[in-house]
């Protein structure tokens, strides 16, 4: 700031940059040297007093000509530097978000900019790990460079603290590199400033659980309550998810059981995961059960929600099912999604009921829906497996005028 104002306030007609040194020397020594009548000598006391007077004042002249010029020369040089430093930040600020393309970040209060570029990442990464994001935080992020990452903040002043190792273990985990994550977990244990918490106890319990080690997973909850961490709504969540893939149930039936005594209360995430679970192993009592208790506690069903009873539903070979559904759907004011057309449209098309399938197309345009490449594909197979070729061709001939879904709905994170 100090280099714009100086160049702000220039005085109109001045040159921004000083002549070269050498030619301001030359110009200054010509100046002096310049031919004059010699003086006739004269050995009087008064001339050698201005003699001495003469040579002392053209000394200080030279030193303060040299003082001014090794000063020019030292803020010079620091303006190049400044400038070098300056258009490096820039460039390293900008190609970070061109990466990054982090628009409209909000963040209160005045920014660090010795902290902004290695925040600036992690924040990023936090953001796509959590949205479960994963093409776009291996964008973001190299994670064979954690350690350069560490480094660069070290030199900027940056102390890693317990959200900064709690990203990178949520990161390694979700990645499956579970040494590295092993490895960062270790290294904030031996850090006297940061201790584990919720969130680190999440992510460890998550990355081991969404691979099938229930074992592991389970002694790691174990070592964290030891530790004195406590629980909360999402461990619980990420247990049930975990249990539910494994096919664990009574172990899923203990958590709930568990969640309910201790008066943790059931969010939308939690019914989604457990009607899901006993949707998929056709336990349709206990899921009509979880969905008539979630409507009972006022928590609105979302799409995820009818998507898991009407495949549950086609699986078990049970249109009339899928028929209560939607009626529930027209009792209420869920807002629907082509995610959830398109599993309707795989419903029917597993159950061999055509007209209905067709008819989905109809209820898309009344929601204000367009099917998409998946909803085409989907009715083309279906008619193509039941030898209707014409109403494949009729279909495959609307493909062109469809895009691929630039929007893919992910599982909420926990």
């Amino acid at each position: 700031m100090a280099a714009g104002a100086s160049l702000s306030t220039t005085t109109p007609g001045v040159p921004l940059f000083p002549p070269p040194i050498s030619a301001r020397r030359t110009a200054s020594t010509r100046v002096q040297v310049s031919p004059r009548p010699d003086p006739e000598p004269s050995s009087s006391p008064t001339a050698l007093t201005v003699v001495d007077e003469r040579t002392r004042r053209i000394a200080r002249e030279l030193d303060e000509l040299k003082r001014r010029e090794a000063k020019e020369r030292k803020e010079l040089r620091d303006s190049k530097v400044a400038s070098q430093k300056a258009v490096s930040v820039i460039l390293w600020r900008e190609a970070t978000k061109a990466v990054i393309d982090k628009n409209g970040r909000k963040k209160k209060g005045p920014i660090n900019s010795k902290k902004l570029l290695p925040r600036t990442v992690l924040e990023a990464l936090h953001e796509r790990v959590a949205a479960l994001r994963w093409e776009s935080a291996l964008k973001v992020f190299a994670f064979d460079k954690v350690q350069s990452l560490l480094s660069d903040m070290a030199n900027h002043g940056i102390k890693p603290n317990t959200v900064t190792y709690n990203t990178l273990i949520d990161a390694y985990g979700k990645a499956r590199k579970f040494s590295e994550m092993e490895s960062i977990l270790v290294e904030m244990l031996a850090d006297r400033d940061c201790q584990p918490d919720a969130w680190t106890m999440n992510s460890t319990l998550r990355a081991f659980g969404n691979i099938g080690q229930i074992e592991t997973m389970e002694k790691c909850y174990e070592k964290f309550q030891t530790a004195g961490i406590q629980p909360n709504v999402q461990t619980f969540n990420i247990l049930l998810d975990s249990y539910g893939k494994a096919e664990e149930y009574k172990k899923m039936s203990a958590v709930m059981e568990y969640m309910q005594r201790y008066h943790y209360s059931w969010t939308i995430v939690t019914f989604n995961i457990m009607i899901d679970a006993f949707g998929k192993a056709g336990d349709l009592k206990q899921m009509e059960y979880l969905f008539r208790l979630m409507r009972s506690e006022r928590i609105k069903p979302s799409c995820v929600t009818l998507c898991s009873l009407v495949r549950a539903y086609a699986h078990a070979g049970k249109p009339e099912k899928i028929g209560g559904v939607l009626r529930f759907v027209e009792n209420s004011d869920v807002l629907l999604d082509t995610v959830f057309f398109n599993c309707l449209v795989d419903a029917y098309g597993r159950l061999r009921c055509l007209a209905e399938m067709k008819g989905v197309l109809e209820m898309m345009k009344q929601s204000g829906c367009k099917p998409d490449i998946i909803t085409y594909r989907t009715m083309i197979k279906a008619y193509s497996f039941n030898g209707m070729d014409s109403h494949a061709k009729e279909i495959r001939e609307l493909l062109p005028t469809v895009t691929r879904p630039s929007l893919k709905r992910d599982k909420p994170d926990f």
